[in-house]
């Protein structure tokens, strides 16, 4: 692999699940020290014994993203147990489907909460222990900065929030020599798109994709550890698709 993650200390949010689980796996292929986090205990266990039955070891720090009092207490434990940090993906995401006029305000807050302030906490304190050379990087998405999707006006407008605060943070890393970047993650093939939304929406989703096929979470995974490897060191404040094409036609006319 091209791309120098080896040694390197990495915390990833939500890393047990979907795509943060290609995600982590990846970086753990790659030589890196992972450490994942998420609400979830039963769920990152069963992740972390997958991940020793194929060879890797890996730490969990169980934690919220949306809490404040939790990620103080995520990145000291982190600091400890990986003797420092290099790498932070953030990840952790939340998006239910609430039709506006059905929202009630506590749908809209825990989707914010989690995907735009969980962001927003857990970059305040990754600076407090990234050193010169230090990589943030940002799972965002297609919708709210280039589609929409009706169900998910809230879920758009955390992403879109995150690709705005990337920008600005950006300029305020940069005089650490630490770099803040994002991904954004068209239709990926999860477990949660196989058995929740099931075989008729992904083929209807398939239709819509130049490439003709959902992403795999290995398809952001790469995208991800290349944004934090030392070769990404000149970019920063960027976002970058992942989607197979599927915001590229002017309309459905255009796929034929």
């Amino acid at each position: 692999m091209a791309f120098s993650v080896k040694d390197k200390k990495v915390l990833v949010t939500g890393g047990s699940k979907g795509i943060g689980a290609g995600i982590s796996e990846v970086f753990l292929k790659e030589g890196a020290k992972v450490l994942i986090t998420g609400r979830n205990e039963e769920d990152a266990t069963k992740y972390i014994e997958e991940m020793k039955e194929k060879g890797f070891d890996l730490d969990f720090v169980k934690a919220d993203a949306a809490s404040e009092e939790d990620t103080i207490n995520l990145y000291k434990k982190a600091n400890e147990i990986l003797g420092g940090l290099d790498i932070v993906i953030l990840n952790a995401g939340y998006y239910p489907e609430h039709r506006i006029e059905n929202m009630t305000l506590e749908n809209w807050d825990t989707v914010l909460n989690i995907n735009l302030k969980g962001v927003f906490l857990n970059t305040r304190e990754a600076m407090k222990y990234l050193k010169d050379g230090g990589r943030i990087v940002i799972t965002s998405s297609i919708t709210g900065n280039r589609v929409g999707n009706p169900g998910l006006a809230h879920y758009s407008a955390s992403k879109g929030g995150v690709n705005g605060f990337i920008k600005t943070a950006a300029l305020e890393l940069s005089t650490k020599g630490i770099t803040i970047n994002g991904v954004e993650p068209g239709n990926i093939m999860t477990p949660g798109m196989r058995d929740v939304l099931g075989p008729e929406y992904i083929e209807n989703q398939e239709k819509t994709i130049p490439l003709h096929e959902l992403g795999e979470p290995e398809d952001i995974a790469y995208t991800v550890m290349f944004l934090a490897s030392e070769e990404a060191k000149y970019i920063t404040g960027q976002t970058i698709i992942v989607d197979g094409g599927q915001t590229l036609p002017e309309s459905p006319f255009d796929l034929n």
